[in-house]
């Protein structure tokens, strides 16, 4: 890829593991943390686009608060761990070769961003608690226009941050339907198939896969 100049990366899911909440209660969720971290992550989403559809906007935190409720009832767990769980929602871990990779990017002088589905507050809380603090050039939430991803106006916010073509971005993500939706929108999008998934049928192929973020390094 020639003439990127900013690298746009999804959060949830691509820089930060979502399932580790859940797995930090693992001895007390029992063997059913996993199932249960990824059905409360799958209802987060559901909500978030139904909402969209519905045009009734609530912020993150509390679709994150209400897809657990959901995903308590279902999974049968004790609702005393609530509290405990969106704790440590708020202080998600990266994934190992993060830090590192951002690190060397950041090196090589490309823009660095967040753009994300989250609040500005509970990403930066994400940045802090992992000591991120000095490599994000923008740290740019979709509550600026009060839209959740897929919505073309969420993938716009960069492009009237930085005034350049949309070329001039890679994005990059680990949810399949972002990688497209930023691909129609026009940016370089890079699938992040951490899990060796099947990518999905939505009119785009990313225009690069890799398996973790530190293949990065090759690339640009």
């Amino acid at each position: 890829m020639k003439n990127i100049k900013v690298i746009i990366f999804d959060a949830y899911g691509t820089l930060f593991d979502v399932n580790s909440a859940a797995e930090n209660c693992k001895n007390k969720i029992g063997e059913q943390w996993e199932p249960f971290a990824n059905y409360w992550r799958t209802t987060q989403l559901e909500y978030t686009w139904l909402r969209n559809l519905m045009d009734r906007h609530e912020d993150f935190w509390k679709i994150t608060e209400d897809s657990l409720d959901k995903s308590m009832k279902v999974f049968q767990i004790d609702i005393s761990m609530k509290n405990k769980l969106l704790d440590l929602y708020r202080v998600l871990s990266t994934f190992s070769e993060v830090k590192e990779t951002l690190i060397k990017l950041k090196e090589k002088n490309y823009k660095i961003i967040i753009l994300s589905n989250g609040t500005l507050s509970l990403l930066e809380e994400l940045v802090n608690s992992n000591n991120l603090q000095n490599i994000f050039d923008n740290v740019l939430s979709i509550e600026e226009v009060k839209k959740y991803k897929p919505h073309p106006d969420v993938y716009n916010i960069p492009i009237k941050k930085y005034q350049i073509e949309k070329k001039q971005f890679a994005y990059l993500s680990a949810n399949t339907w972002d990688v497209s939706a930023a691909g129609n929108f026009g940016f370089n999008s890079i699938w992040v198939n951490r899990n060796k998934s099947v990518f999905d049928n939505l009119d785009y192929k990313p225009i690069i896969e890799i398996k973790n973020l530190s293949d990065l390094n090759n690339l640009l």
